[in-house]
């Protein structure tokens, strides 16, 4: 070999190594950035976007990206974001009934197995893929699923997508397997943050999430709030569940539930308690007349609810009380088994009025500091003495219709 061949292999070689050591470069900045403080204060749809941009800085033929985050939610299985080149992100949160549009898909193996899968456009031995809605339609010939397995929990996953003539290249792949560990990571806070947020929304309440999550739990830690309170109580339950198997007993209870519970969260209003049949609300606020008015408003929307619903041959009824005042919100209990809870003179004033409900027959009862606050169109129900209480009060219900 002349000189002049030397030098030019010598240059070759180097040019080569000055690629890859900047490609080295660059997928490590990449890995720095999914790991740091910037990518973290993204949330979901711009943490994709970022990603999608980098990867395609980075010289991957990426024109799909897909995160599959699953959670644990009363409601949803998980939730799907894509990305593509020039398009807007999508967000698909999917519910229980999902599960039949990825039951035979890759994306399901490889959630169940927990190993990565390559799938061409064919059916395979893996299943269809290019049906499912963000793959339809988008001319991707190769896509790499990688699972995003979270120290404990469902498992999520990533889907890499290319139209490039015969796919990712090795170097391709090994780039993305690269970048996995630092993405599971990322992915995985956000999975258990909101894992975290919606089973704390789900059975406690947003407002009292938003308390624990700021680190107010200790026992004793009680605040005096302003509210306008609401309990709703199901008129004849002990005989219906004494007509009715046990199956479908708590049928009847969800059912009745699903009435009462979305117009109080519709209104702003927090469930606080479910005892039995029973629901306590509260409308917290600075301004007593609108959250008084939002009571009313989700009151006057269950009993219409009620009204209109029928379990097979059993037709309901409720009793809603609602009173304003003062309570104390707080955690009561001992050692670590704790409660939030509202306690206080008004709670138990507005449980004599839930009482004084089946007394007179009527659905609704307010008081009359209610009445005021909420300016509500009601016509005195008399002068009634409440247990526990030494005065008879005034009672006020909605006129007839």
């Amino acid at each position: 070999m002349n000189r002049i061949a030397q030098i030019k292999e010598t240059d070759t070689r180097v040019m080569r190594a000055d690629r890859q050591a900047s490609a080295t470069s660059s997928l490590l900045s990449l890995i720095e950035w999914l790991s740091g403080d910037e990518c973290h204060a993204l949330d979901e749809p711009d943490l994709i976007a970022a990603l999608g941009r980098r990867l395609r800085a980075l010289g991957l033929p990426i024109d799909r990206l897909t995160l599959h985050l699953m959670t644990l939610h009363p409601e949803l299985i998980g939730r799907t974001l894509a990305w593509a080149p020039g398009d807007p992100i999508e967000i698909h949160d999917r519910d229980h009934g999902a599960r039949q549009i990825f039951a035979n898909s890759p994306l399901r193996k490889v959630m169940d197995s927990r190993e990565p899968l390559i799938v061409g456009p064919g059916e395979g031995m893996h299943g269809r893929w290019q049906d499912i809605d963000i793959f339809a339609g988008r001319g991707l010939v190769q896509l790499m699923i990688a699972p995003l397995c979270n120290a404990d929990g469902p498992v999520s996953a990533a889907a890499f997508g290319t139209r490039r003539p015969g796919g990712f290249s090795l170097a391709d792949i090994q780039a993305l397997e690269r970048i996995l560990p630092a993405l599971r990571n990322t992915c995985e806070l956000r999975v258990m943050r909101q894992v975290e947020l919606s089973l704390l929304d789900t059975y406690i309440g947003p407002l009292t999430a938003q308390r624990i999550l700021a680190g107010r739990i200790r026992q004793g830690e009680i605040e005096s709030i302003e509210a306008a309170l609401l309990l709703c109580d199901l008129r004849g339950f002990t005989e219906i569940s004494n007509r009715l198997p046990s199956s479908s007993v708590l049928e009847l209870l969800n059912a009745y539930f699903d009435k009462v519970i979305p117009p109080i969260t519709r209104e702003g209003g927090e469930v606080l308690k479910f005892m039995g049949d029973a629901v306590l609300a509260f409308f917290p606020g600075y301004d007593a007349a609108r959250s008084s008015a939002s009571a009313l408003v989700a009151a006057r929307d269950i009993l219409r609810e009620i009204n209109q619903f029928r379990f097979g041959e059993v037709a309901l009824n409720v009793g809603i009380a609602l009173h304003h005042g003062e309570v104390s919100y707080g955690n009561i209990g001992s050692g670590r088994r704790l409660d939030f809870t509202l306690i206080g003179r008004d709670v138990n004033f507005v449980s004599r009025i839930q009482t004084a409900c089946g007394d007179l027959r009527v659905p609704l009862l307010m008081s009359g500091r209610f009445r005021k606050e909420a300016r509500a169109d009601a016509v005195s129900a008399g002068w009634h003495a409440l247990k526990g209480f030494p005065k008879k009060v005034e009672l006020f219900c909605l006129p007839e219709p």
